[in-house]
């Protein structure tokens, strides 16, 4: 049985080295008590980093450190990937709760006869157009898209700056959604409670 070291360490070599420099990178900057400094992953590996990681946070501790820094370069699939696998190997674990909150929630959805984006073509997908010309409430909406770490701040400024809102939807659409399912799931969860209406006049439509 694998380790937990050892599962965070195959998730870190399946990254593309660019997206492992950016995880690198926000695993310096991020807040909290206990820092990384720069020069203890600068030029270093997977193995390396792996290491750091467990060192200054513990091996139960890292699963969940590393899922919140993939999810906050936008590596959604990745996220997921590693929460699955952690939830798989050790299901009691802190990591693995909010895989097995997001199933149970799920569950819960289709036994309700609620509507749920596992259908083959997801519902921001397929009411792109609708969406862009219908959506109003869009502050919100960016605040809650920044603060689940779906986009970060440079994007949530850029959007905000832009005039007009069809063209900040489509802004939303080409810079927030296109990191994967679990954005575009993010999303769906806040046009739920920020554009009811909409969405429900939405689904009707399917």
């Amino acid at each position: 049985m694998p380790t937990k070291k050892d599962i965070v360490k195959d998730a870190l070599e399946d990254l593309s080295k660019i997206n492992f420099k950016k995880f690198c990178d926000a695993l310096v900057d991020r807040r909290g008590d206990r820092k990384v400094a720069k020069n203890k992953v600068q030029d270093k590996d997977f193995m390396d980093v792996t290491n750091v990681l467990v060192s200054s946070f513990t091996e139960d501790e890292t699963p969940a450190v590393v899922i919140e820094l993939l999810k906050s370069i936008k590596c959604f699939d990745e996220a997921k990937n590693l929460e699955d696998l952690i939830a798989e190997h050790f299901p009691k674990s802190s990591a693995s709760k909010a895989t097995a909150a997001t199933a149970a929630a799920a569950a819960a959805a289709g036994a309700a006869g609620e509507t749920t984006c596992s259908s083959e073509e997801h519902f921001v997908d397929k009411h792109r157009t609708e969406l862009i010309e219908r959506v109003t409430n869009i502050p919100p909406i960016l605040n809650l898209l920044l603060k689940k770490k779906v986009i970060q701040d440079p994007v949530y400024e850029e959007i905000c700056d832009t005039k007009g809102n069809p063209e900040k939807m489509t802004k939303i659409y080409r810079q927030a959604l296109k990191s994967g399912i679990c954005a575009k799931d993010i999303f769906f969860e806040i046009l739920k409670d920020k554009e009811p209406l909409l969405v429900e006049d939405l689904e009707k439509k399917a």
